[in-house]
């Protein structure tokens, strides 16, 4: 049978396999790896995986790519981002590193809100535009699947402009792109002291609209999710503000998701697993409880290093516990102009192992299929298996723990997104 594309002769096929579901446990530890392996794809889509003379034996290509010692692996997916925004806030990093720490900074107007500032005064066009070279720079770090969240806006308008511009990059970008309304992800100035006032604007106005939105959008037409997510936190959105928040969106058809857990414990978590949301995110300060209801669940644990080490702290959620327990975890970027400027997932694994004891296995298998749970994309992405979408990395290196073992450089030689190679720029 003759395919578009044949890659064959690799030192180690990284597969990320897991057709029941995400991973857990012991099942974290299985990258599903195939010495000498191969991969042929047809029209975008995976059509074989395994040993090179099987492969060989049964497929001619149009394109043939020999990944001798080399790495083939899953793009990554990034499941929580904030990578559309207008401005910087390199002037609070500065007030960080003189002591002033995220709510202090928060409480005092800064933070999330002096973001919304810049992002009200831009275009849907300029927020697309600013976004692009950091979409471009994610992806010359593998990052093939990417969510992105609004919450730089905070009122209704602003929050439908992001969505936009969240829209015209997926048009436009090579990158698959996964949409979040998070218009809970702050409480505006014009509604200080407020805040269920705010919680009624999201609620009454803010939600329909997106959700009629979605419904003409790019998105629906295409099969994509559309997720609802809320900052469930001190100086946010408390725990009853934060289900009201939630089981609105449910009903208008957007699927749950929750910051939860990043500073204090205020029950988001046990939310998340009760509205059966999609993910929890932070999980920084969790209880015992809370972690045995997430093991119990099907909801994914997403961890985000970058933003505990960007802040300077020493305390990152205790992912060796979660997945000891049985926790499906994904790992994030969390790119934003505040907490984490950060776009890569390798960064992120390379924390991660070090910071939060995840094995390099572990750490893949976060960062790849897991991560597309995440985002309800694992049908597509996040693993090289028959029928899904051939996004793969081809890796400068003979061993797949060089991800995470090395760090600060980039090990992506190559990126094929749906069966495309996609051009890197030179290193």
């Amino acid at each position: 049978m003759k395919v578009d594309l044949f890659i064959h002769s690799a030192a180690q096929l990284v597969t990320c396999a897991s057709p029941d579901g995400p991973k857990r446990g012991a099942a974290m530890l299985d990258v599903g790896l195939i010495q000498d392996g191969a991969v042929a794809a047809h029209q975008g889509q995976i059509v074989a995986v395994g040993g090179t003379k099987e492969i060989q034996e049964r497929y001619t290509a149009e394109k043939t790519v020999d990944a001798s010692g080399k790495v083939v692996c899953p793009g990554f997916v990034d499941p929580h981002t904030h990578v559309v925004y207008a401005g910087d806030r390199i002037d609070e990093f500065e007030l960080r590193i003189r002591g002033a720490n995220y709510m202090e900074i928060m409480a005092a107007g800064g933070g999330i809100v002096s973001t919304m500032e810049a992002t009200r005064r831009a275009s849907a066009e300029q927020l697309a535009a600013e976004t692009r070279p950091r979409l471009e720079a994610m992806l010359q770090l593998g990052t093939t699947t990417v969510e992105i969240k609004t919450g730089y806006g905070l009122d209704v308008n602003s929050e439908l402009k992001m969505l936009q511009a969240i829209e015209m990059l997926a048009q436009t970008s090579p990158l698959d792109v996964i949409p979040t309304f998070l218009g809970a992800h702050a409480i505006p100035p014009e509604y200080k002291g407020r805040t269920e006032a705010y919680v009624d604007l999201v609620v009454g106005e803010m939600l329909p609209q997106a959700a009629a939105w979605y419904q003409g959008s790019w998105f629906r037409h295409h099969k994509r999710p559309f997720f609802n997510d809320v900052f469930c936190e001190q100086n946010a959105f408390d725990l009853d503000q934060s289900r009201r928040i939630l089981e609105a969106g449910q009903a208008l058809g957007l699927v749950p998701k929750i910051h939860a857990g990043e500073f204090t414990a205020l029950g988001g978590l046990s939310l998340a697993v009760e509205l059966g949301a999609a993910s929890a995110d932070h999980l920084d300060v969790i209880t015992e409880r809370e972690l045995a209801q997430l093991a119990a669940s099907n909801t994914v644990g997403v961890l985000l290093p970058a933003v505990n080490f960007n802040l300077g702290s020493t305390e990152f959620a205790d992912a060796r516990a979660l997945v000891d327990a049985g926790a499906v975890i994904a790992l994030s970027t969390d790119i934003n102009p505040g907490s984490a400027p950060c776009p890569s997932m390798p960064l992120v694994m390379a924390l991660a192992s070090r910071y939060q004891k995840l094995l390099p296995a572990e750490a893949l298998n976060a960062s790849t299929i897991n991560a597309a749970h995440a985002v309800g994309m694992a049908g597509l992405v996040g693993s090289i298996e028959v029928g899904k979408q051939a996004d793969l990395l081809i890796i400068d290196s003979l061993d797949y723990r060089h991800l995470v073992y090395q760090f600060g450089g980039n090990l992506v030689e190559t990126v094929v997104k749906n069966g495309r190679f996609l051009p890197l720029s030179p290193a």
